[in-house]
């Protein structure tokens, strides 16, 4: 069986898990297709772990060191 999964972009909108910092990964799990969201550090801790049993981890934290786009306020 072959899933399909709908790939987004996390936004500021999407909350870890464990403490409700912005989430920057995205797990989602091969048994269910359920799906975690984690902060960068509460990835980090359990990644070794959680990645085996996913069928897609989504990682954006190299946003994490992006600088925001300036706007014109013409």
């Amino acid at each position: 069986m072959t899933a399909t999964i709908a790939h987004r972009e996390l936004t500021g909108l999407d909350r870890c898990d464990r403490c409700g910092a912005q989430a920057y990964v995205r797990a989602v799990l091969e048994s269910s297709g359920g799906e975690l969201l984690f902060c960068g550090h509460h990835a980090r801790a359990v990644e070794a772990k959680l990645r085996p049993l996913t069928i897609e981890w989504q990682d954006e934290t190299q946003r994490l060191h992006e600088k925001p786009a300036l706007v014109d306020a013409e």
